[in-house]
C-alpha cells in the first residue's frame, strides 16, 4: 500500500495464498518489493554485503525437472496397458530410452536430469534379468494387440525385417555375419517386426544373423495367431518373403495375403499386355494377370497385380541412366568391374549391353503384387493401396534405429540382447502412440515439451512447486496426449 499521511495513493496486488509455502512465497516477493535495491552494509570490513530480504524469506531455487514431458509419456505408458507390469525400474529404462537413448548405466544420469528420482544401475541390471525371466515382451504384445484390435486396424498386418551389427569380429550362436541391409561384414543379429496398418508395433522376433528372410516369416505370424486367436487376416510383406513354401504355409494357417512381386518375374507376367500394347500404361493403371507357383501337388495359380506409376518410372528412369554411366566406365577402363549390371563381356572386351538396357527401360514404373484374395473380395487399387502400407514399417525401423537407437552395442549374451529389444518394443510402441495422437514426430515432442522444466522453490523454510508457462503449441500437444487432462 502507498500512502501519504493519511491518503491511499494505490495498492499493488502480490498474489493469493492458499497454503503456508504460498503465503511465505508472497511474502518474500513483498519484501523485495520493498526493499528493491537496497542492501545491508558488511558488519565487518571486507564482509559481503547480504540483501535486505534476507531474513529467511529469500526465495531460492532447489531443483528443477522436466515433469512436463515425463508425465506426458507415463500417460500413454499406462493407457497402452504396460502398467501392468508392476515395474518401475522397466517403465523407468522404457521412457528414457524415448526422452535420450543411452546405456542401461547412463539412464541413472538422465534420469537425474530429468529430475525424477531414479533407480540404482545395480537395480537396472537385476531389471534385464526379469524381463526375460517374466516374459515381459509376451505381456507387452498382448497390451499391444488389445490396443490396436479394438480400432479395427487389424484387417491387416505389415511385416518386414532389418539387422543390427556388432562390431565385433567374433561369431557366436545368435551373432554372425549374414546378409547385412546395411551391406556390413560384421556378425548381427536379425529383427522382424510385426506392425498393424498404421505402423503401431504388435510383435517383435530376434533371429540369427544369417537367418534367411522367407525363414521368418512363418514362425512370427503362427506366433502370432496362436497367441491372439487370429483369424482372417491378411499379410502384407515385401519381395524378400515370396517363395512358393511361403505363401502355401500362409494358406494353410488361413492367412490371406499381398506380397512384392520380384521384377524378374515382370516381363514373363505380362507377356500377353507388351504383345499386344507394348509398353504402354497410363498413370495409376493396374494390369492382373496370373502366375504358377510351386511344383507337383503343392503347385498354385496366384493372382498377380501391377500398377504403373509414372513418378516410379521417372525414378527408374534415373537409376538405369546411372548404371548405364557405370556401365560405360567399366567398358572404358575407367572404373574396376564389380556386380554392375549392362556390362557385356565378350572375351577380353567389355561393353554395355543395350539389349538389356531397352527391355528395363520396358518395365520401368511397374510394380508387381501377388496375393490369394479373389478380385471380388479386393480389386486391384485397394491390394496395391495395401501394400503401400508397408512404408509404415519402414518408418518403425527407422525410428528403432535412429530415435531410440536400438542397435544393442553393449550387449553381447542373448537374454540381455532379447531384454534390450524388449524395451526398445515398449519404446516403440509409446512412440507410435504418442505420434498418432498429435500428428507430430516424436522428435518434435521431444523438443517441444523437454525445455518445460518444473522448479522446486524453496522460501521461509518451505518448499513449493513452479510449473513452466505452456505455450499454446506445447499446450495443444499435452491436449492431444492427454485427452481430458
Amino acid at each position: 500500500m502507498h500512502k501519504r499521511g493519511r491518503r491511499v495513493l494505490g495498492i499493488d496486488h502480490i498474489g493469493s495464498a492458499r497454503t503456508e509455502a504460498e503465503l511465505a512465497l508472497l511474502e518474500a516477493i513483498a519484501h523485495e518489493r520493498l526493499h528493491a535495491g537496497q542492501e545491508q552494509l558488511p558488519l565487518e570490513p571486507g564482509g559481503p554485503s547480504t540483501p535486505a530480504a534476507a531474513t529467511g524469506m529469500q526465495a531460492t531455487v532447489a531443483g528443477t525437472s522436466s515433469l512436463v514431458l515425463w508425465q506426458a509419456l507415463e500417460r500413454v505408458y499406462t493407457d497402452l496397458g504396460f502398467d501392468a507390469l508392476g515395474d518401475e525400474a522397466f517403465k523407468q529404462l522404457v521412457l528414457a530410452r524415448i526422452m535420450e537413448p543411452t546405456s542401461k548405466a547412463d539412464t541413472v544420469r538422465v534420469l537425474e536430469d530429468i529430475g525424477v528420482p531414479s533407480r540404482t544401475r545395480e537395480t537396472f541390471m537385476r531389471c534385464l534379468s526379469r524381463v526375460v525371466e517374466r516374459n515381459y515382451r509376451e505381456q507387452i504384445g498382448a497390451a499391444c494387440y488389445a490396443h490396436a484390435a479394438p480400432t479395427g486396424r487389424l484387417a491387416a498386418v505389415l511385416y518386414d525385417l532389418t539387422t543390427l551389427h556388432f562390431e565385433t569380429p567374433k561369431e557366436d550362436r545368435l551373432r554372425k555375419v549374414g546378409m547385412s541391409k546395411e551391406r556390413r561384414v560384421d556378425p548381427q543379429v536379425t529383427v522382424g517386426l510385426l506392425c498393424d496398418p498404421g505402423g503401431f508395433p504388435l510383435a517383435v522376433h530376434l533371429f540369427e544373423g544369417n537367418k534367411a528372410e522367407t525363414k521368418t516369416l512363418i514362425p512370427v505370424l503362427t506366433e502370432f495367431q496362436d497367441a491372439h486367436d487370429v483369424q482372417d487376416m491378411i499379410v502384407v510383406a515385401d519381395a524378400g518373403m515370396l517363395s512358393a513354401a511361403n505363401l502355401l504355409a500362409l494358406e494353410e494357417a488361413g492367412f490371406s495375403f499381398i506380397v512384392g512381386s520380384r521384377a524378374a518375374k515382370t516381363p514373363y507376367d505380362l507377356a500377353d499386355h507388351f504383345a499386344t500394347k507394348g509398353n504402354h500404361f497410363t498413370d495409376g493403371q493396374s494390369v492382373e494377370t496370373t502366375r504358377a507357383m510351386g511344383a507337383g501337388k503343392d503347385r498354385r495359380t496366384r493372382r498377380v497385380v501391377y500398377q504403373y506409376s509414372f513418378k516410379r518410372a521417372k525414378n527408374d528412369d534415373r537409376a538405369i541412366n546411372a548404371m548405364i554411366k557405370k556401365a560405360e566406365d567399366v567398358a572404358a577402363g575407367r572404373r574396376p568391374l564389380k556386380r554392375d549390371r549392362f556390362v557385356r563381356i565378350d572375351g577380353a572386351t567389355k561393353g554395355v549391353d543395350w539389349d538389356l538396357v531397352e527391355r528395363a527401360r520396358s518395365m520401368t514404373g511397374l510394380k508387381g503384387y501377388v496375393t490369394n484374395i479373389a478380385a471380388e473380395q479386393m480389386d486391384g487399387p485397394a491390394v496395391v493401396a495395401a501394400y503401400q502400407d508397408l512404408y509404415q514399417v519402414e518408418r518403425s525401423f527407422r525410428m528403432v534405429k535412429s530415435d531410440l537407437r536400438a542397435r544393442p552395442i553393449f550387449h553381447q549374451l542373448r537374454d540381455s540382447i532379447e531384454a534390450h529389444l524388449t524395451i526398445v518394443f515398449a519404446a516403440l510402441a509409446i512412440s507410435r502412440e504418442a505420434q498418432q495422437r498429435t500428428g507430430a514426430s516424436i522428435k518434435k515432442i521431444l523438443n517441444t515439451l523437454r525445455p518445460l522444466r518444473t522448479a522446486t522453490i524453496t522460501v521461509g523454510g518451505h518448499q513449493i512447486i513452479a510449473d513452466p508457462e505452456i505455450s499454446d503449441e506445447a499446450r495443444e500437444l499435452l491436449n492431444y496426449i492427454n485427452p481430458g487432462v
